[in-house]
């Protein structure tokens, strides 16, 4: 028995009575194919009251971009209906199944662009999909929108609070992660103590109880310190090894610099003349020591046999994160703070304004540094979400808005479970599971 076109496609698009494919146009030269769809009925049920048996009053003509079929363009087009309700007196209009109320886009449409952000840049989507990457990031933020209303906070008990530049230090960022589920939780532009508030009231939203919130990891921003202790007073503050290292990269480049402008002389007779001998100086006193290249370490080995204040500034660094290292494997907060005094102390006494100034913030958030220390699990995952945060940052490139960053941020890394499925790989997922039947028993697709 032969199947129309129309009824095909009807098949293929999900189409259900009394909707209808009416129409095919396909157009080889611009590889386009349009599907005219038909409500074959004069009568419905009213959207708004839902009265039975509401006589259509008119028709409203609307197109829907639609999934490739064999490499051609897709478009759906209808009629979509209007009713004058007898009932409630209300003129409406139906939603169509094939797409939500307010789209330009078919569901399955928005569901392959959903999941092709999760890997690739919304402009790359857009580009890939052809349309306009505008119309893209609406779509992204609807979908962020509804699986963030259903996403469950309830069992959250430690937090880091942390913050990030979009555009060259005039617009921040405040992010929540979850530590134990390594995800986003909330994120919020600015970065005062108001975004903690702002957490509090979200977390709420989502199932979540404040006064369970166990442990807070973040930097020592004077603003988060206050948003901490007045929202979450129950919860313990740790300074995460990240941003305390961060610290003291800061105070050791701030010598350099000085140094540098000070004393150009000296310090090109201690570690060469050359321009390349500086730049491997500046990166050398960065990096790890396995890292360093050839250039870099005999710069470091003669910064080392200098009296320069820079290589104080750098053994200072240095001693700091062996600090770090050393409390952890005590794994105990007495030797920890012990530890940790000493090089304050040392600090204090180097006559290094800049790690003068560090040794006096270190002493201030003693107690939350020493937690710090011994919670490698908080550093840890500070770390990496910082890595995924920056990616989710290069996936959202040309993004207009703090808005559009927070959207791309929730879908690369809050593990939302309430995001549509790629409809393609749904498709490969029912036809692995297919299993043919012989004689009464099920065989796989291979075997038969």
């Amino acid at each position: 028995m032969s199947i129309g076109m129309e009824t095909l496609f009807t098949t293929a698009l999900g189409l259900q009575a009394p909707w209808e494919v009416s129409e095919l146009k396909l157009d080889t030269g611009a590889k386009r194919i349009d599907f005219e769809v038909r409500y074959h009925s004069e009568e419905m049920a009213c959207p708004a009251c839902k009265a039975p048996a509401q006589k259509i009053h008119s028709r409203m003509q609307r197109s829907w971009r639609h999934l490739d079929f064999f490499q051609f363009e897709a478009w759906v087009h209808a009629e979509v209906p209007r009713v004058r309700c007898r009932s409630c007196g209300k003129t409406s209009r139906i939603e169509v199944p094939w797409s939500r109320p307010g789209s330009h886009f078919t569901l399955l449409f928005e569901a392959l662009a959903m999941s092709l952000c999760q890997t690739m840049t919304v402009a790359e989507t857009a580009r890939l999909l052809r349309v306009t990457a505008h119309r893209l990031w609406r779509s992204v933020g609807h979908y962020v929108a509804v699986a963030r209303g259903k996403d469950d906070m309830s069992e959250v008990k430690l937090i880091g609070i942390d913050e990030t530049s979009l555009r060259r230090g005039h617009q921040y960022v405040t992010v929540v992660h979850d530590l134990d589920a390594k995800r986003l939780l909330f994120a919020t532009e600015g970065r005062d103590h108001e975004t903690v508030l702002a957490f509090k009231a979200d977390l709420i939203a989502h199932g979540g109880q404040p006064q369970r919130i166990e442990h807070v990891c973040m930097d020592m921003g004077q603003a988060y310190i206050k948003g901490v202790t007045e929202q979450l007073p129950q919860a313990q503050i740790s300074f995460d090894r990240f941003h305390v290292i961060a610290l003291a990269n800061d105070a050791m480049d701030k010598v350099r610099k000085l140094e540098m402008a000070e004393y150009p002389r000296v310090v090109r007779s201690a570690l060469g003349s050359e321009r390349k001998t500086v730049r491997a100086l500046m990166w050398g006193m960065r990096r790890d020591a396995h890292s360093w290249t050839a250039r870099q370490r005999d710069t470091m080995y003669l910064l080392q046999r200098s009296r320069l204040k820079t290589a104080r500034a750098w053994r200072l660094k240095e001693a700091l994160r062996d600090t770090y290292r050393h409390a952890a494997a005590a794994n105990s907060a007495e030797a920890a703070q012990a530890a940790l005094e000493r090089w304050i102390s040392w600090a204090r006494r180097s006559r290094l304004e800049p790690f003068k100034k560090l040794a006096l913030t270190l002493r201030e958030r003693l107690p939350g540094i020493v937690r710090g220390m011994l919670d490698g699990r908080s550093n840890a995952y500070v770390e990496a979400m910082n890595g995924m945060l920056q990616q989710a940052k290069r996936a959202a490139r040309g993004f207009r808005t703090a808005a559009n960053f927070i959207a791309i941020a929730y879908v690369r890394m809050s593990k939302l479970a309430h995001l549509p499925d790629n409809p393609l790989q749904a498709a490969v997922k029912r036809s692995v599971s297919i299993r043919r039947y012989r004689d009464g028993r099920q065989v796989s697709p291979k075997t038969s």
